[in-house]
């Protein structure tokens, strides 16, 4: 009997209003109609929150809120993403093989060369405040040797102050590995603090990271656990500190992989250690930036969450026209290493990627999200 593998994906962006006026208001030129705008990106808003959509990859291109300062910011550079050891996996005794973009084409990441986050979508539905886009994707995946025909489907509302992001995928034919998870790239600052052009002013809380998944030296889990000793660099739990903090450590070097010096981590949420909880009454994190005013805090019902630092980005990202300085030759107009965060909540890395390729079973995940954006007046 066929197996059907789900994914779902639900997300919630809230945004508490930030200053006099909201991101609404001053962002008029955004529009909104059925179809996409001549720059090809679909828009939709609420109040105090403006979108922007594009069809490659289902992806979130723009996001604009206000700060303290009363500054309309796009806080996101826009772009939505596990890896695979030896770019082969096995169930139910086959073996597969997916395409290897990755280590030296040793491991397949993020779907492969023709990953989702590569693929065109279909807009299914679009109104002032929502967008649907869907994909069908083949048995193979158009060479990229996943098994089984999937449809995947996305939808990103708007509320008034608030991001809610749904995803789906179904495969219809055969068991094969899914795992969907936002992997937006946020600079709370949009790239508009005279002081850096980067991340590492951002604080992160993360209460329920006691512990995080083991990588080789190419960021392939292991499958063990490691503890994320008090005051380590690992230690996001105890107390908020900045992504920064430990970045001169040497204790840092290697925990993002062989010569790396950052954070690519997958860190397991141990909320259930003292009994039952709501996921919706406490966040699993919280980021924030002392310069913009902006923090967004993080609600998933999921185990795991993965933070990265950027630490690969190299100056050759242009940033977008709605970010940084212009004619000001000490701020140059790129994204630099350490210049974003990415926060991703999902399932546990650990249980999805097996070292060596042993066999993958993922027939059935369900993930929801909340972030909310909230004023810099009270501690994190």
């Amino acid at each position: 009997m066929v197996g059907f593998i789900t994914f779902g994906l639900v997300a919630w962006l809230s945004l508490l209003a930030l200053g006099q006026s909201t991101a609404e208001d001053n962002v008029g030129a955004a529009g909104n109609s059925s179809v996409a705008r001549q720059d090809g990106k679909y828009v939709i808003r609420s109040e105090g929150i403006v979108g922007h959509f594009i069809p490659y990859g289902a992806s979130i291109s723009n996001l604009f809120v206000q700060d303290v300062h009363g500054k309309v910011r796009d806080i996101v550079l826009g772009f939505d993403n596990a890896t695979i050891k030896n770019s082969t996996f096995e169930i139910d005794g086959v073996k597969y093989h997916t395409d290897p973009n990755d280590n030296n084409k040793n491991d397949t990441l993020h779907g492969g060369s023709k990953g989702w986050d590569y693929r065109n979508w279909t807009v299914e539905a679009h109104t002032a405040d929502s967008i649907t886009f869907s994909l069908i994707d083949p048995d193979g995946s158009e060479g990229m040797g996943f098994p089984g025909k999937v449809i995947a489907y996305v939808t990103y509302t708007l509320t008034p102050y608030q991001w809610h992001l749904s995803m789906t995928a179904v495969s219809l034919t055969k068991k094969t590995p899914i795992m969907l998870s936002s992997h937006t790239y946020w600079n709370l600052d949009g790239f508009q603090n005279p002081s850096t052009p980067l991340a590492l002013n951002h604080s992160l809380f993360v209460p329920s990271a006691g512990l995080r998944v083991e990588t080789d030296s190419i960021g392939i889990p292991t499958g063990n656990l490691l503890a994320n000793k008090r005051g380590g660099v690992n230690d996001w739990w105890s107390t908020p500190k900045q992504l920064g903090a430990n970045i001169t450590s040497r204790d840092l070097l290697g925990n993002c992989g062989y010569n790396c010096t950052g954070y690519d981590n997958c860190y397991v949420l141990n909320r259930d250690a003292q009994g039952p909880y709501n996921w919706r009454q406490a966040p699993v994190a919280k980021l924030a930036s002392p310069f913009s005013g902006i923090q967004v805090d993080v609600y998933t019902d999921q185990d795991a969450f993965q933070v990265y630092i950027c630490n690969n980005m190299n100056g050759t990202l242009a940033l977008k026209k709605t970010q940084g300085f212009f004619n000001d030759s000490s701020h140059p107009r790129v994204v630099n290493k350490y210049g974003c965060v990415v926060m991703e909540v999902e399932g546990s890395m650990a249980s999805i990627i097996r070292s060596g390729g042993a066999e993958v079973d993922r027939s059935l995940d369900q993930v929801t999200m909340l972030m909310c954006l909230r004023r810099l007046t009270s501690s994190l």
